[in-house]
Formats: C-alpha cells, sequence, structure tokens
C-alpha cells in the first residue's frame, strides 16, 4: 500500500512539473499568458489571440469622469489596429461603483456612446483578493509603478514580446500615449 502512494504521488509531481515546464516555454513571463471571458462570456487564451501585437489593456467604467477616455481608446484602436495595436478594455466596479451594469448593459452603452469596436472583456476586478490573475500579474510585473490600480482607466502597455512596456495612472490620457505606441509598433514581433 505505502509503495503505490509513493508510486502515485511521483506520477502526479512528474505530471505537474511537466505542466508547468510545457506553459513555461509556451511564453515564460508574458503578460498575456491568460485566459478570461470576452463581454459575453467566451472564454479567449489572451496569448494565442493577440500573439505578436502590442496590447492596450485598460480597467473601464461608464459612470467615471474618465469615461470619456473611452473616445480616445477607441481612436487609438482605429488608428493602429491595422498595424499591430489590441485595446483591451476590462469593467469593473470596485471604483465608486462606477460600473454598475450588466454586461450586456455595459456592451450598448460602449456602442451607442463611444461606438466602441475594440475587445470588451467580462466585468472583472482589478485589485485585492479577488483580482483576476490577469490583472494581479500586471500589478506586479510591470517594469515600474508597481502596486494596485487605483482607479479607473489605468492603462498597461504590453509589447509584442508579452512583456509589459509601461504603465499609465488614469489621468494619463490615450493620446498622450500615442507616441509610445507607436514605438512598440516599430519593433518586430519575436520569431516563433
Amino acid at each position: 500500500m505505502a509503495i503505490q502512494v509513493l508510486t502515485l504521488m511521483l506520477v502526479c509531481t512528474l505530471i505537474l512539473s511537466a505542466g508547468l515546464l510545457a506553459a513555461d516555454k509556451a511564453a515564460p513571463g508574458s503578460a498575456l499568458n491568460f485566459t478570461v471571458q470576452d463581454i459575453d462570456g467566451t472564454p479567449v487564451n489572451l496569448a494565442e489571440k493577440y500573439k505578436g501585437k502590442v496590447v492596450l489593456a485598460v480597467n473601464v467604467a461608464s459612470e467615471c469622469g474618465y469615461t470619456k477616455q473611452y473616445k480616445g481608446l477607441e481612436a487609438l484602436h482605429d488608428k493602429y489596429s491595422e498595424q499591430g495595436l489590441a485595446v483591451l478594455g476590462f469593467p469593473c466596479n470596485q471604483f465608486g461603483g462606477q460600473e454598475p451594469g450588466t454586461e450586456q448593459e455595459i456592451k450598448d452603452f460602449c456602442k451607442s456612446k463611444y461606438d466602441v469596436s475594440f475587445d470588451l472583456f467580462k466585468k472583472i476586478e482589478v485589485k485585492g483578493d479577488n483580482a483576476s490573475p490577469l490583472y494581479k500579474h500586471l500589478t506586479a510585473a510591470t517594469p515600474q509603478d508597481k502596486g494596485d490600480v487605483k482607479w479607473n482607466f489605468e492603462k498597461f502597455l504590453i509589447g509584442r514580446d508579452g512583456k509589459i512596456v509601461k504603465r499609465y495612472r488614469s489621468k494619463v490620457t490615450p493620446e498622450e500615449i500615442a507616441g509610445d505606441i507607436e514605438a512598440e509598433l516599430a519593433k518586430p514581433a519575436p520569431q516563433g
């Protein structure tokens, strides 16, 4: 009996180790090595969908003083998406209850008010114990200004290699980061 238990433990350890090694080979240190749900509830493997793209991840809200930044985010999407930019909107209700709606209400608001065509995702938490794994990674792995998201419309610029390039707090407008986006888009996509 003891030999069977030890054998089972060894097999489990080998299986887990193989899985971890495979994950590391897929995208070591990548900020996109996560699966999230889009606004319609469909799972999206970020590393697969956005491979080789420059990504701007933003926690968004419909009833915030910064909500008008949707217009600038959509302008970035319109201008640079064909060059490889993907803007990702992650609704969050943690800051002043400024995103109280359902996913359908959020989607309808974004389309009717700002004609948003960039990808929106299911409402998530971006700080605290229940923060999404993606945002736990973004706030811990950013090269500068680590720590919790402090308000709506914080932005994380992620390079074609999946590494976080820069973090921008809420008051930094989408228009102000166009130069950084252009610099990342000018870099070649990694091979492989």
